[in-house]
This record gives structure tokens, sequence and C-alpha cells, in this order.
């Protein structure tokens, strides 16, 4: 079992174990003895979003790579699949982002990619492991290893996701929220390329301000701001810019589930796309527009990672979570934000369709999300009040909703999930699971 890699890589508060120098550095000592092992060059690339922490944190990743051999070239402020995108060029062995996506400043975390961009097995994550924790047990000292900005890797990235819309964006109108985090400069940069009119809110990162009451998590600025201004649309990211929701020129919020939907409506036209792969938390909602159409959903465990996996082995071209991180297999190797806002962009153009009438057909159903702080993880088997309160539920529902309870991969906390076809049951139900969690396992 794996115990520093979650979800997505490491993640923990800045200057704590396991996001401390004397970890990093660990990192870096353990990820470059596995270059030397499996790869013929040995150069691995480093990023980072906008907090504070991320260069010392990469400085020390470096000093690992160092110790042990390993060359390594930084791309500064760069998105979590800009750096996947440099990591998958032929001249680099791995790839290091410094981010903790949507959390907030003071945490921070290391995913780590592969020489072709993709986040590592889980098996690779644990062998990882035994080498971070030998070095930690070694009693030697971290040093840093001074970084200085490759200009040339994020101009990289950007050609490549212009190269993807080659019709360009002339005549759109479009107001951008970065999150104060990675995609401040590039986002912008990348639209105005295309040709078009931007304007940008939450793009002045001080270190501090990253997914600061804006942002993915933060969509009230974003929708008053595309209504004052008459824009065709909004987009938010969040820190790395892995993810993007969107709000439609009338105010409407438009989620993962309604991007997966909205394009794969054209690829399936074209006999291009037979299935959609998503994970669990997709609303029933999406699981029925699809059928109507033809199309089938299948759902993996949550986290972009899984939802790859499961595209590869189908063959499936898009796949994506409820939460924005959609994943175009044909561009990309994680989910992507930045070219995320491009496809949704380019089904517009060439539908002549704003986003309110190419979301029409998706009905949500009622859902609720409740997080409980949790002072362990115990198998949910064990928890028997749990259980009983879950079936139960279940049983009320029937085929007409669903329950998930599952426990977070980056925080000490139990998610419960209760969808259903009417709000206040859903309501009741969720917060009668969450209270036998509470009574159990709670803080």
């Amino acid at each position: 079992m794996r115990q520093l890699f979650g979800t997505d890589g490491i993640r923990g508060v800045a200057g704590e174990f396991p996001l401390d120098k004397r970890t990093a550095f660990a990192v870096g000592v353990a990820l470059g003895q596995w270059v030397n092992e499996t790869h013929s060059h040995a150069e691995v690339v480093l990023g980072m979003d906008t907090r504070e922490s991320g260069p010392w944190l990469a400085r020390h990743v470096a000093g690992g790579l160092h110790r042990v051999g390993v060359h390594a070239r930084f791309a500064g402020l760069i998105t979590t699949p800009g750096l996947a995108f440099t990591a998958g060029m032929e001249t680099f062995a791995a790839g290091v982002m410094v981010s903790a996506s949507h959390n907030p400043y003071r945490d921070n975390g290391l995913k780590i990619f592969n020489h072709s961009g993709f986040k590592l097995p889980d098996e690779t994550e644990q062998s990882l492991e035994k080498e971070i924790f030998a070095w930690l047990k070694s009693g030697e000292e971290p040093e840093s290893q001074p970084l200085a900005v490759d200009e040339g890797l994020d101009r990289a990235y950007i050609d490549h996701l212009a190269a993807t819309l080659p019709a360009g964006l002339q005549g759109a109108r479009i107001v951008v929220d970065t999150a104060n985090g990675a995609a401040s400069y590039l986002a912008p940069a990348l639209l105005e390329q295309l040709g078009a009119e931007v304007e940008c809110i939450h793009c002045s990162p001080d270190g501090k301000n990253i997914n600061l009451n804006c942002g993915s998590q933060h969509l009230e600025s974003l929708r008053a701001r595309v209504l004052a201004s008459g824009a065709d649309l909004g987009v938010a990211f969040d820190g790395d810019a892995d993810r993007a929701l969107f709000v439609s020129h009338s105010g409407k919020l438009v989620d993962g589930d309604a991007v997966l939907l909205l394009t794969a409506l054209p690829l399936h036209a074209r006999g291009e796309l037979k299935e959609v792969v998503a994970t669990v938390m997709s609303n029933l909602g999406l699981e029925r527009a699809l059928k109507r159409h033809g199309i089938g959903l299948v759902r993996t465990s949550v986290g972009d990672k899984y939802v790859l996996e499961e595209m590869l082995r189908r063959n499936a071209p898009i796949g994506g979570e409820q939460s924005g991180h959609i994943i175009f297999r044909d561009f990309a190797t994680t989910g992507d934000g930045m070219l995320t806002a491009l496809r949704v962009l380019e089904v517009m153009r060439e539908s002549g369709k704003d986003l309110d009438t190419l979301t029409a057909e998706l009905e949500i159903y009622p859902q609720l999300l409740v997080n409980v702080r949790v002072r362990e993880r115990k198998p949910l088997d064990e928890l028997q009040t749990v259980k009983a309160e879950v079936h139960r539920t279940e049983r009320e529902f029937g085929e007409a909703g669903r329950v998930l309870v599952r426990f977070s991969g980056t925080e000490p906390l139990a998610r419960v999930m209760v969808e259903g076809p009417q709000l206040e049951r859903v309501k009741f139900n969720a917060n009668a699971i969450a209270d036998a969690i509470r009574g159990e396992i709670g803080e």
C-alpha cells in the first residue's frame, strides 16, 4: 500500500512531511535512481505553479537528482499538462510538476510523469516510495541545486496547443479566470495568438493568492464578469490548469459532465467515438443523455490517471471528470484545461451554437457531495452504521439514484455523494450517511 502517493502524486502542507526539504530531495534521489536504471539519457524536466513554496521545492528535487548524476532542466512557471507535454519530448526521461492543483497556497505537491508524458502507474510509485524512505533513514543531509528557467520549454507547449485549432478564434470574446495560477500568462497568450478578444481576471499571482476565492472552484466572479461584459463565454482554470469549467453567455455554469457530452457528440456523428470514459462521480444525467445517442459510458475510480488507463484500454478518444479534468487522447496524456477550452470553442464555432444550446439536453439529477473530516481511514466495510445507511439509501432510490462513499486521495476526508430524483431526499440521505461517518471515525 502506498503511503506517500495519493491519487494525484504527493501532496501536503509545504514545509511539513512529506513536502519538506528532506523528502523533496529524497524524491529526487529515488526518481534519479529509477531514471538511471531505465533510461540511457539522464535528464528530467521540472516545472511549478505560482505557490511561494514552489522554487525551494523544485531546487531540492533537483538537488536529489544531481546527487545521483541526473541533470534537471527547469521550465519555470508552467501548467501541469504543459509539464506533461514537455516530459514527453524525446529529450527527457521524466518530469516533475511542483503543484497542489486546486488546493490553497500553503499546500504543495509533486506529480511525476514518465518519458511519454503519462502519470506513473501505482506499482512504480510504490517502488519509488521504498527508495524515498530508504534515503530518509540514511541520515544524509539534503542540498538544493540552483535552477535557471529554460525559456523555450513553455513556448513549445503553447505552439502545440495552437496547432490543434488551425481555424483560429477570430471574433471570439472570452473571459478567462486563471486562479492566479500557472495559466496566468499562458492562457491569455494562447487565446490571443489564435485571434480571440480576451479579458483576464485573477491573473496576478503573488505566491499566496492562488485559488483564493477564484478559479474553477469559485465561479461567482467569472459569471458576473461574463454577464457584465457580454462575452461569448467564460472559462475558469484551477491553480495548475489541469481542469477547466465554463460559464455560458447567459451565466449558466457548465461542468465537466456537460463538456464530455458536447465534445463527444460531434465525434460520434463522424463515427470516431462509441463510448466515453468518466468516473463514479459523473451525473446519471450524463449517462442517460449519452445513451439516447447510442454512446456508452464507462466509469472508473476518481482520478484522471484512472480515466486515462481505461481510455487506453478501450481506445476511447474522450474521458474525464465532472470536476473539469477532461482528457482528449489524440492531443494530450492528462487532463488539460487550456486544451479543453479550445475543444469547447471549436464545437461552438463549427456548430454555430452557444453553450446554452449545446448543453440543453443534459438533465442533471440532484446530487450532493458532503465532505467529512476523519481521524483514520478505516475500511468502509467495517463501519457498520455507515453500511446500514448506505444500504437503506440504495434500497430507497433503486436504479433512479446512486450512493458513493470514498476517502479522498489527497486530504483527510471521507466524501459522501448521493444522487437521486428528489433534492430533499438526496440531502436527507447524504447527511444521514455523513453523520454515521462522523459517529464512527470523525475528528
